[in-house]
């Protein structure tokens, strides 16, 4: 039995009076309670609280006592000053993810500024030039996964092209009562040391009915020869993970409260530390209206999926009085956050049923099946694929093969700048035939009945065609060696690595090719990432963008801002590795 499982029925949080994070649709609200603060002059303090989610007692670092953080209202065009007090025994600092600030105000330990020590505060102070929903976080340590994060919402100087009668924050995140970095320290020992989805030899017979013994005999000596698993969608999972709601876990729903007939909406903001989150409401369909806090044309879906970062506002318009499950189940099947969406508290939807177990295709290993070559690589005896030029037969649809060809063009236009790289003991995968996978849903929702949005399905509300067109190119690896648990670029980790260097006032196109079987949420500091979809009239501009595994994908960078930035995955325990320093000259 799943230790989550076993706690479920008797986990509740004993962080007192969260309530609801809300906030009104026209105007900036009062302060209603303790984990909503608007206004320009904020006071934070960092430090820590015993908490009890999981039937436990564990030590969490919070942000005004709060898990999570209070939820910030900023309005756009302002000034913003918040004074942030360091309470804990060790650094710490406080990042404003996606926000376009001085690179001295980002919040960075080693490149904006030395972090906050111990009983000192910081005051960053900046002007907001933008509107959405985004969120902040630690930077220092793992203090990220222990709780020091929560939401901003920004309220445009101009009307918004859509209307709704209710606002609501779904802030998602992961806790664990084991501490980050003995989580860390096992995951070194064995990287798949919370992957309880392994193949047995019942799995096995199971998949003898399926697809007869020759072909699944074949299928696991495939994957055995690899040394790789199926199976390995996450690095840690609902055996530690408890998946919280605005800080609230499954046994002790979030509610967000409506009248039949009106339209709400949801600024979904994925905070954890390592889980990727598949998001639906049984019964609504959900209309995305923004991503990363830029509005996007509208786009009706029945699921999406949100990885670590990321953001996304969607309107829900339920006209029946009943409850509905805001149902978020993580992407490898071991848990899930919950919430409802209800005309009254003492009406509770019926919790959906996690969708099974999902297991990774070759096209996740980079490869294509349809004329596949194996042969040994001479570093680490795996089998791999020899490059292929077309995409993949799964999606080798008239869309997937227009949107290959143009990016494929795409890439013949610009000068590619060549960066260091390293094979050897950091580089145990290749992607031999990556391919674009814009309109890919991913591993678990490929096969589902409901429609589950893509990169590929958003555009930009406003025009992008007379943006400046790339000066040159560079090609990114995300590399790994997932035996020992390391992460790198190109083949070297961060702590060997030179930084990259911008030109400011260029136009950039990064081109991310994912060696990995994991998915990685890549995010750049300071500067925006336009993301290339094949309609160059509509980039979606974002601030972080997933990278799913043995593919690629590409965005344009206007490079506007001097100074010093981050560079990473925003999986946590990849990040000490898969990180560079961006110097903007």
């Amino acid at each position: 039995m799943q230790r989550r499982t076993f706690v479920k029925g008797i986990a509740a949080t004993s962080v007192l009076a969260l309530g609801q994070t809300q906030v009104e649709a026209k105007t900036l609200p009062k302060i209603s309670n303790k984990d909503t603060l608007s206004g320009k002059e904020f006071f934070l303090t960092i430090g820590y609280k015993k908490v009890n989610i999981t039937g436990s007692t564990a030590i969490a670092t919070t942000v005004n006592g709060q898990l999570s953080g209070p939820t910030l209202l900023w309005q756009e065009g302002d000034t913003i000053t918040l004074h942030v007090t360091n309470t804990l025994k060790k650094s710490s600092s406080i990042h404003w993810h996606g926000i376009i600030l001085p690179p001295e105000m980002d919040g960075v330990p080693g490149i904006s500024y030395d972090g906050i020590a111990p009983g000192e505060t910081f005051t960053y102070t900046f002007k907001v030039n933008q509107h959405g929903t985004y969120w902040y976080h630690s930077h220092s340590g793992f203090q990220e996964q222990t709780g020091v994060y929560g939401a901003i919402v920004i309220k445009p100087k101009r009307k918004e092209p859509f209307t709704y009668n209710k606002d609501y924050v779904i802030q998602l995140s992961d806790w664990s009562d084991e501490k980050p970095e003995s989580i860390y320290r096992k995951l070194k020992l064995s990287s798949d040391y919370y992957n309880f989805s392994q193949r047995t030899i019942g799995t096995f017979i199971d998949e003898v009915k399926k697809k007869g013994l020759s072909k699944a005999f074949g299928d696991r000596k495939m994957w055995n020869q690899m040394r790789m698993s199926d199976v390995d969608i996450a690095d840690v999972t609902g055996y530690t993970y408890e998946h919280l709601m605005n800080g609230q876990p499954s046994s002790r729903p979030f509610m967000a409260l409506f009248k039949k007939g009106e339209k709400v909406r949801l600024r979904l903001v994925n905070s954890a530390a390592m889980t990727f989150f598949d998001v639906r409401i049984p019964g609504l369909k959900m209309t995305v209206v923004a991503a990363d806090g830029n509005h996007v044309k509208p786009v009706t879906v029945d699921e999406l999926r949100i990885g670590v970062a990321e953001t996304y506002d969607v309107i829900v318009h339920p006209k029946k009085h009943k409850a509905y499950a805001i149902f978020a189940q993580s992407m490898e099947r071991t848990g899930y956050a919950l919430g409802m969406l209800t005309p009254s508290s003492k009406l509770q939807a019926k919790i959906p049923k996690m969708d099974p177990v999902p297991t990774l295709k070759m096209v996740d290993m980079g490869m294509n099946m349809s004329k596949m070559k194996m042969k040994k690589t001479e570093n680490t005896g795996m089998k791999c694929a020899s490059a292929m030029k077309m995409p993949s037969k799964d999606h080798s649809n008239k869309k997937a093969i227009k949107k290959y060809k143009w990016a494929t063009m795409e890439a013949q236009k610009y000068p590619i700048t060549t960066l260091p790289s390293a094979k050897g003991v950091q580089t145990t995968m290749t992607a031999m035939s990556p391919k674009y996978r814009l309109d890919d849903p991913g591993v678990g929702l490929r096969n589902t009945r409901r429609k589950v949005l893509t990169y590929a399905d958003l555009k930009n509300r406003y025009s992008t065609r007379h943006d400046k067109k790339p000066d040159r190119e560079i090609v990114l690896h995300l590399t790994g060696n997932m035996e020992r648990y390391m992460w790198s670029i190109n083949g070297i980790k961060y702590a060997d690595s030179k930084p990259l260097v911008f030109h400011y006032g260029e136009r950039l196109r990064i081109t991310f090719i994912n060696d990995t079987m994991m998915n990685h949420p890549m995010h750049l500091h300071g500067l925006w990432s336009d993301l290339e979809t094949g309609d160059d009239n509509h980039l979606v501009r974002k601030h972080t963008v997933i990278v799913q595994p043995g593919s690629k994908i590409s965005y344009r960078v206007t490079v506007d801002a001097k100074g010093a930035w981050a560079y990473h995955c925003h999986m946590l325990y990849h990040m000490l590795g898969m990180f560079r320093k961006v110097v903007v000259v």
